[in-house]
């Protein structure tokens, strides 16, 4: 029998990153079952019947860290001035307005959006999960299921990092924005995520939304929640260090101590931003193989700080990257933004090289995100990949070789011409081909929020 009787299609890419070096002439054979079978280089001219990709391709972006209703709050946050304080009002109101069929409209469309870029998986760091006042719907992860729903009628894979947020700080009972965040305890929490069921284009991970929001004598209890289910578990760590300042106040230690304490820090766990963080704290995070995960547009765009990336990584955190609130949705402005926030940091250049920061945006993100099979281009992997052309007015001009650089200094979300995620071809020739309009999609379902 034919080793080839499962492969439905083969894709030959004009050129393709795979993981060190760009290749010219490389020919993917996928399996009916969304995986790649078989990669051939030194392909020269396409297969006959190959689906053929022009330009760059790479495996598909991870977006480690989203918050899919915060793209309602693009243009409108950057008005005046504020805070990280101020800022966090705002989405309140936002989240008030939620409910399942809207965050369905809204996150199926940023979905797309995200597919357009060139991101075929998102971890979907999800804390909306009541109505207005606490009151659970009929079902109690309706909102969740929303969101898992919208994945996939966007074409992309999730992570659905339920998150526990129980208290709006330390000793302090939720607001009356955050009551439809909360469970009540980690217990309850526990409770209606174990309710959640995987599928094929979704996976389920926890999430403790932050030292602040999860009372230390509940910590354990979400942990354990993922360490018995092997998943992901992400908080958000150190983002500001107002956080920092409460957390010592409440139990004399940084909050990366507390977690630690609490049996929190470990290889499936990725800590989001780390960014005011001791030297101690490095070393607790690297020693466990902790994850980091960078939003530079976003810790920009709120003022937080540049985390200490380099240093972390050295200590042995893997980086992963994520956009977070959305003020862009671009994983390649991401990965450009780390290397360069440290340059501005530190005055000296070359931090990363592009095949790092790629591997920030594809293999590590991905394994942050529970699937260690996806974010390369071999034989095994996901058949995951998103093509950046070569020859738009940013990108013309550097050889083919240079491919990877070009792609993270000079490419842009809006380079990229095709995603496929398992082997379908979800965005082709830059358009969504499930989300017809997808900027229609985008304003209609943000009006629909303002009421």
């Amino acid at each position: 029998m034919s080793l080839n009787v499962h492969t439905l299609k083969t894709y030959w890419l004009e050129h393709a990153w795979l993981g060190t070096a760009v290749e010219p002439g490389v020919a993917l054979d996928v399996s009916d079952d969304g995986r790649i079978a078989a990669v051939r280089t030194g392909v020269d001219a396409p297969p006959p019947g190959a689906e053929v990709l022009r330009g760059l391709t790479l495996p598909g972006l991870a977006n480690a860290h989203s918050h899919a209703f915060h793209r309602a709050l693009r243009g409108t946050v950057q008005v005046g001035s504020g805070t990280f304080w101020t800022w966090r009002d705002v989405m309140y109101e936002v989240a008030q307005n939620l409910t399942p069929d809207s965050y369905f409209d809204l996150a199926r469309a940023v979905y797309a959006e995200m597919a357009l870029a060139g991101i075929t998986n998102v971890g979907e760091f999800h804390y909306v999960h009541h109505a207005p006042g606490g009151t659970p719907y009929a079902d109690p992860n309706a909102m969740g299921e929303a969101l898992i729903e919208a994945a996939g009628a966007a074409g992309i894979r999730i992570t659905l990092l339920d998150t526990a947020y129980l208290s709006a700080g330390f000793g302090e009972a939720p607001n009356e924005h955050q009551r439809r965040f909360s469970d009540g305890t980690a217990e309850a929490w526990a409770e209606r995520v174990g309710a959640l069921k995987p599928r094929g284009h979704a996976l389920i991970g926890a999430a403790i939304h932050s030292v602040r929001a999860v009372p230390a004598g509940q910590l354990a209890t979400v942990a354990r929640w993922a360490q018995e289910r092997q998943a992901p578990l992400h908080v958000h760590l150190s983002e500001q260090t107002a956080e920092n300042d409460a957390c010592r106040a409440a139990h004399g230690c940084t909050p990366t101590r507390l977690l630690a304490d609490h049996g929190v820090l470990g290889p499936r766990t990725t800590g989001v931003h780390n960014t005011h963080l001791t030297d101690e704290d490095i070393a607790l995070l690297g020693g466990t193989a902790t994850g980091t995960c960078m939003c530079p547009t976003t810790e920009r765009d709120l003022a937080d700080g540049i985390g200490p990336a380099g240093r972390l990584q050295q200590a042995g955190s893997p980086l992963s990257l994520g956009s977070d609130s959305h003020a862009v949705i671009d994983l390649l402005e991401e990965a450009r933004a780390m290397e360069l926030n440290e340059r501005l940091r530190s005055r000296t250049r070359g931090h990363w090289t592009a095949n790092a920061l790629l591997t920030a945006a594809t293999a590590d993100g991905h394994a942050a995100l529970g699937l260690p099979d996806a974010g390369r281009l071999e034989a095994g992997a996901l058949a995951d990949f998103t093509t950046v052309a070569l020859d738009t007015v940013r990108t013309a001009g550097p050889l083919p070789r240079l491919g990877a650089e070009t792609a993270v200094f000079a490419a842009s979300a809006a380079d990229v011409r095709h995603t496929v995620v398992g082997g379908r071809h979800i965005v082709r020739d830059g358009a969504h081909t499930l989300v017809p309009d997808v900027p229609s999609a985008l304003a209609e379902s943000i009006a629909a929020l303002r009421g």
